[in-house]
C-alpha cells in the first residue's frame, strides 16, 4: 500500500474522530458521536495492520479476542455510578500503552543500531517525543489509578497532605526533567527511560493523592487529556500520522473540559492541583450549630399535598440520584406532575455528580426529554418563580454558603439558586456532608423540608402520595 493512499485514508479516519466529537457536544447526536469514532478508529486499525510489518497477526487477534470480551463485559455489568471509574482507568491503560509502546520502539531502535555495529542516530523529535511519552504516559497512570481508588472508596477521598509536599513535587518534576534531557543527549543508555517512567510515576501518585473528592470530576478530565497527548507523543515515535491527530484532539478537547468544569466550580487548575481542596473538614460540632433545633423534616403524604398545588417543579438530581438509581422513578413523577398540568423542569449543575455530564447520562437514559434540562445558567433566573423545588442527593451545588461565606472551601463558586425558590424539599438519607465535607444552611433554611430516605424509595412514596391525593 503506497504511503500516498495510507495517508489519505488516515485523514478520512481523523475526519471521522473530529466529526464525532462534534457530535458529542449535544446529548441528542452523543449516541452518533460515539458511532463515528469507533467507525473512524477501525479505519485506522485496518489501515494500519496492512501497511506496517507486523511481527505476529495470532498475537494481535488474541489481544483483540481478550481485550473486546473485557470491555464487553464492562459495558455491559458497570453500573452508572461507577462510570467515572471506568473512565479513570480508561485514562490510565491509555498512559500505560504510551509508555510501554514508546518504550518497545525506542529500545528496537537502539537494539537495531547496535546489532548492526553503527552509531545511534536518532533525531531530537524522536528522543524528545520518546521522554515525553514516558513522562506523561506514566504520570497519567498512576494519577489514574489514584483517582480510581477514591472514586471506589478503595482510598479516602479526603485530601492525603503532609509537610513540604509542594517542595516534594517540584523536586520530582525537576528530576525528570533532567532524565529526559539525558535521554535526548545520549539515547544508548536505555536504563534512563525505566527510571524517568518511575520517576514519573511516583510524581502521578503524587500530583493526584492530595486532590479531594470534590475535585475528582476536574482530575479525572484533566487526565483524559494527558492520555491523549502521551498518544500523540507516541505517534511522533511510529510516525503515525493517525495517532498524532487522534491523540491531539483527545489532548486538547480534555483541556477544553477542564477549563469548563474549572469554570463551573469557580477555581483555577493550578488551585484544583495545589490547593487540597476539601482538607478542612468542618466539626461535628460545626454543623450541630448550623442545624440543631432548625431542620424542619416532612413526609412524602405532606409532599403530595404541597404538590397538588404547585404549578413550577424543579427537579435538581445529585450523585445521591445516581447512587439510589432513582432516575427512572423521577421520570415517573415527572409524568405524574405534567398530567396535572404542572411545568416540571430539571436543573443540571455542571459538576453535579462524579464526572463532567453525569446527571445528563442518567436523566437521558430514563428518557427525560432533552429540553427539560436547565444548564445553571438558564434556570437560576427562573428559581424565585420555582413554587417547589425537589434536591435529590445533590449538596455542595445548591450549597448556599458558596455565596456567603469567603473562608468556606466552596467560596465563591457558582450553585443552583434553589434556596431562592418558594419551597425547597431535600431528599437524602441524613445530613452527612458533601465532598468538600461542609455544612449547608440549606437544610436549616425557613424555606426548606428534608425528607430522609433513600431517593429512589422516597420518589416512589411521593408517586403513590400523589395519586391518592
Amino acid at each position: 500500500m503506497s504511503p500516498l493512499i495510507v495517508d489519505i485514508i488516515y485523514l478520512v479516519a481523523a475526519s471521522f474522530f473530529i466529526f464525532g466529537l462534534k457530535n458529542l457536544s449535544h446529548p441528542r447526536t452523543a449516541v452518533r458521536g460515539n458511532l463515528l469514532g469507533a467507525i473512524g478508529m477501525m479505519i485506522a486499525i485496518l489501515v494500519t495492520l496492512l501497511d506496517k510489518q507486523i511481527i505476529s497477526y495470532e498475537l494481535i487477534i488474541v489481544g483483540f479476542i481478550v481485550g473486546g470480551a473485557i470491555g464487553a463485559v464492562l459495558a455491559i455489568r458497570i453500573q452508572m455510578t461507577a462510570m467515572p471509574q471506568l473512565v479513570a482507568l480508561y485514562n490510565g491503560f491509555g498512559g500505560l500503552a504510551s509508555v510501554l509502546v514508546a518504550g518497545a520502539a525506542y529500545l528496537e531502535a537502539v537494539s537495531n543500531s547496535q546489532s548492526a555495529g553503527l552509531t545511534l542516530n536518532l533525531s531530537s523529535q524522536y528522543t524528545t517525543a520518546t521522554a515525553a511519552s514516558c513522562l506523561i504516559g506514566a504520570v497519567t497512570f498512576w494519577g489514574s489509578l489514584v483517582a480510581f481508588g477514591k472514586l471506589q472508596g478503595i482510598i479516602s477521598e479526603s485530601p492525603f497532605l503532609y509537610k513540604g509536599e509542594q517542595v516534594v513535587k517540584v523536586l520530582l518534576a525537576i528530576a525528570v526533567l533532567i532524565l529526559g534531557y539525558f535521554i535526548m543527549i545520549n539515547p544508548e543508555t536505555t536504563y534512563l527511560y525505566w527510571m524517568l517512567a518511575l520517576v514519573s510515576s511516583v510524581l502521578g501518585i503524587l500530583l493526584v493523592i492530595p486532590i479531594g473528592g470534590a475535585d475528582m470530576p476536574v482530575v479525572i478530565a484533566l487526565l483524559n487529556s494527558y492520555s491523549g497527548l502521551a498518544a500523540a507523543a507516541t505517534g511522533f515515535i511510529l510516525n503515525n500520522t493517525v495517532l498524532v491527530i487522534s491523540g491531539t484532539l483527545v489532548g486538547a478537547s480534555g483541556i477544553i473540559l477542564t477549563n469548563i468544569m474549572c469554570k463551573g466550580m469557580n477555581r483555577s487548575l493550578s488551585n484544583v492541583l495545589f490547593g487540597g481542596f476539601g482538607a478542612e473538614v468542618q466539626s461535628i460540632d460545626k454543623s450541630d450549630d448550623v442545624y440543631q433545633g432548625r431542620v424542619k423534616s416532612t413526609t412524602p403524604e405532606e409532599l403530595a399535598m404541597l404538590l397538588e398545588s404547585a404549578r413550577r417543579v424543579a427537579i435538581i438530581p445529585g450523585y445521591g440520584m445516581a447512587v439510589a438509581q432513582a432516575q427512572h422513578t423521577v421520570r415517573d413523577l415527572m409524568n405524574l406532575l405534567e398530567s396535572r398540568n404542572v411545568d416540571v423542569v430539571f436543573a443540571i449543575h455542571p459538576v453535579a455528580g462524579r464526572m463532567p455530564g453525569h446527571m445528563n447520562v442518567l436523566l437521558a437514559e430514563a428518557d427525560i426529554p432533552y429540553d427539560k434540562l436547565k444548564e445553571m445558567d438558564e434556570i437560576n433566573p427562573r428559581f424565585n418563580q420555582i413554587d417547589v423545588s425537589i434536591v435529590i442527593g445533590a449538596n455542595d451545588v445548591v450549597n448556599p454558603i458558596a455565596r456567603t461565606d469567603p473562608k468556606s472551601p466552596i467560596a465563591g463558586m457558582p450553585i443552583l439558586d434553589v434556596d431562592r425558590s418558594k419551597t425547597v424539599v431535600v431528599i437524602k438519607r441524613s445530613l452527612s456532608p458533601g465532598f468538600a465535607g461542609i455544612p449547608n444552611p440549606l437544610f436549616a433554611a425557613d424555606n426548606n423540608l428534608m425528607l430522609f430516605g433513600d431517593g429512589k424509595k422516597m420518589v416512589e412514596e411521593i408517586v403513590k402520595a400523589v395519586k391518592e391525593t
